[in-house]
Formats: C-alpha cells, structure tokens, sequence
C-alpha cells in the first residue's frame, strides 16, 4: 500500500513545473530531522502533493516517488537521504493554505502544526482532500 506526502519547494528554487520539465528529479536540500525520517521512509510508488511555498502558500501538483531513499552523494558526513520524483499531474484546483487550515481533516497534522517541516505525511483523506482522487 502507497503512502501519501506532502513535499515543500520554494518556486523560485525549483516548482512543479520544472519536476514536468525535467520529467524525473532528485529531492535534495532536505536537512531537518524530522523531514529526513520521513524521506527515509518513502517507498517506490507512494504519492506525493508538491506544495509551493514562499508567496504562493499552496498544494500545486502531484508526484510519485520512483527511487527509493538513498544517500545524498553531496553529504560528507553521510547523514542525508534523497529520493527520486516523476510528476504525475498539475492539481485541477490549487489549494491554499489559508483553505488547508480551514479543514478540520488537517488540525492535527505536522503540515499546520509545524509549518516550517518541508516533508510532511499525509493521511488518505488528507491526500484525497488536496488532490480531488
């Protein structure tokens, strides 16, 4: 069974429209604890919602993870993990965070509780609720 994430990218760095563009992308800049647990436990398959951050504030598209986590060749100290990305999909309808907070569905999740956590995981009625699937 899939697992469902909700990954953070500020658009300027890198949007979801460049992961169409590029068609498959390593996630990296990734340090927190916290967010590297949760990479480390994605898995070949599970879905991801891509949420743009900075002036925009919400979830824009999908993902699948295609690679496993591995070790981050950039790290020295050997502590970081990536994963690899293929879009799926632009969302037919963007959803904001103001609109996220709103939904009773998020109001114990790490997404409006810790907002500075880049990977968070979602719950299938989550991930339903942003993607409309």
């Amino acid at each position: 069974m899939s697992s469902y994430w909700l990954l953070k990218t500020e658009p300027g760095e890198y949007s979801y429209a460049d992961l169409e563009r590029d068609r498959r992308a390593e996630w990296d800049g990734v340090t927190n604890p916290t967010a590297q647990k949760n990479m480390r436990a994605m898995k070949v398959d599970d879905l991801c919602v891509i949420y743009h951050t900075g002036e925009e504030k919400r979830a824009v598209g999908l993902a699948r993870v295609v690679r496993d986590a591995y070790p981050d060749p950039d790290d020295g100290a050997g502590r970081l993990v990536l994963v690899d990305l293929a879009p799926e999909r632009a969302l037919a309808r963007a959803t904001t965070l103001a609109e996220i907070r709103q939904n009773a569905l998020f109001d114990q999740s790490p997404l409006t509780r810790i907002p500075r956590l880049s990977v968070v995981p979602l719950e299938p009625a989550q991930f339903e609720a942003l993607t409309g699937s």
